[in-house]
């Protein structure tokens, strides 16, 4: 449940009271129903995280809601007209732990997703709404760990890094899923 008492939320068991204080937090919140798999986009994100080197105490919220919604957010927020696909929230500009360094620990902060979008998106593309939904999700942590893809060499960068792990969770088995690596 979110702190407005909305939504049908979801963690990945950590984080939540169970003891274990040495693991990440992540908070799915299922605001529309649309019928995503909350238990694996919560496995998505640790899986993106421990491969970014995030610390282990940091906290995500994933919040899946409704085209209205994230089309007030796009405009209040980005002064963008009409709903977007994702939207992301840094908090404390977390950034990629670099080998042999104690990466930062903190909030690294909300990404918000519209399934609706996402749904429209993935049938334009030829592939599943999940796939849509995690391609969304990779995109969006990457964005709060600081990657953009305003420039060149940045959209390169970003996109090749998103096609990379998009890749590797595909690959890494049961909770995998379709390979999205190619989509531009």
């Amino acid at each position: 449940m979110s702190a407005d008492g909305t939504g049908d939320g979801t963690g990945d068991g950590t984080g939540d009271g169970t003891g274990d204080e040495t693991t990440m937090s992540i908070e799915v919140l299922d605001e529309v129903g649309a019928g995503v798999d909350l238990a694996e986009l919560s496995r998505l994100s640790r899986f993106v995280l421990d491969r970014m080197r995030v610390h282990p105490m940091a906290e995500l919220c994933i919040k899946l809601v409704d085209e209205a919604t994230i089309a007030e957010l796009n405009e209040r927020w980005m002064e963008k007209t009409g709903p977007t696909d994702v939207l992301a929230f840094p908090m404390d500009e977390l950034r990629p732990g670099l080998v042999n360094d104690e990466p930062e620990e903190g909030v690294l902060g909300d990404l918000v997703l519209c399934p609706a979008v996402a749904e429209r998106q993935a049938g334009d593309a030829g592939h599943a709404t999940a796939a849509e939904v995690h391609l969304l999700t990779v995109h969006g942590i990457l964005h709060l760990l600081g990657y953009d893809h305003a420039e060149p060499e940045e959209h390169k960068e970003m996109f090749d890094l998103q096609a990379r792990l998009l890749g590797e969770w595909s690959q890494a088995g049961p909770g995998g899923g379709e390979d999205l690596a190619s989509r531009p």
